[in-house]
């Protein structure tokens, strides 16, 4: 089984929203016992704590929504995980320096698509977390046709 984990800053945007459309894209196809898929934070501060209820809003309206709780990431997850995909350069530095012995095993998630980073919607509204989860929606859509099972 190839394993999928999303990071972000606080685990309740953007990486749970990748981590939801991947779901529903694995459920569509029938390939949910392929890919076992997660998401998380560089940043501990909202562990416990569901998805932003504008996350959460988006995903229901495309079908995407599961439950989920934000968490931190642990050194055990760059071992565990075959692909680590963040959503932007500040978050992947602060991944490499908390872990330099795991160097190299991330990536930025749009780096399938033509490069670039996931904007933070946070400090946005709802037309932000739209244009996030379509610009994830295709990243992913990329990422099953090139990597999934790589």
């Amino acid at each position: 089984m190839t394993r999928v984990l999303f990071v972000c800053m606080g685990n309740i945007c953007r990486s749970p929203m990748a981590e939801g459309i991947l779901r529903r894209k694995l459920h569509e196809r029938g390939l949910e016992g392929q890919l076992e898929v997660d998401s998380c934070g560089t940043g501990g501060w909202h562990q416990g704590e569901p998805a932003d209820p504008r996350t959460e809003q988006v995903l229901a309206r495309y079908g995407a929504g599961f439950p989920h709780t934000a968490r931190q990431v642990r050194a055990e997850d760059l071992t565990y995980y075959d692909h680590v995909l963040v959503m932007d350069k500040e978050n992947l530095w602060t991944l490499e320096q908390m872990f330099p012995q795991h160097q190299g095993k991330a990536r930025l998630l749009l780096d399938l698509n033509g490069g670039g980073e996931v904007p933070d919607p946070y400090y946005g509204n709802l037309r932000h977390f739209e244009a996030v989860y379509r610009m994830l929606d295709q990243a992913l859509e990329v990422f099953l046709e090139t990597q999934a099972t790589h």
